[in-house]
């Protein structure tokens, strides 16, 4: 069986903002249409009911992390934590443009600590919950599916 690898922190906050957004529907109980950030791709999640996920992503796809569309989705079914207060902080961030942008995570989640910051939000409590969520991926250990 193939497991997931862990994915950059900063999917774990692309995940709530797509929520946030709006962007994940629920196709089946088992399926989800998620629109990326800047309208212009769909992807496809399947889940087999238990730890068993795909997603066509790209980071899914050709890195081999558990991408931010299944993310969110094992956030929905109440498999990873979820955080309401700032999946709202986080709603409306163009992440393809920053991603593409910035050309490196790690900035990109400096220039969202900065945007945080300015609605109040701590970031020691962001850090914390994207810790949390990385802690029980790995404890979960999802695998792929087909």
């Amino acid at each position: 069986m193939a497991y997931w690898k862990l994915p950059p922190r900063i999917k774990v906050l692309e995940a709530l903002g797509c929520i946030a957004d709006g962007r994940i529907e629920f196709v089946s109980e088992t399926e989800a249409r998620v629109v990326g950030s800047d309208g212009t791709r769909v992807y496809r999640v399947v889940w087999d009911g238990k730890l068993g996920i795909s997603s066509n992503d790209n980071g899914s796809l050709y890195k081999g992390y558990l991408g931010y569309p299944a993310i969110a989705f094992l956030m929905l079914k109440g498999i990873l934590p979820f955080d309401e207060k700032l999946a709202k902080a986080l709603k409306g961030i163009p992440w393809r443009e920053l991603n593409e942008k910035f050309r490196s995570y790690a900035a990109t989640e400096s220039y969202i600590r900065e945007l945080l910051a300015e609605k109040g939000v701590s970031w020691a409590y962001v850090d914390a919950f994207v810790e949390k969520v990385l802690s029980e991926i790995k404890r979960l250990k999802p695998y792929r599916l087909g």
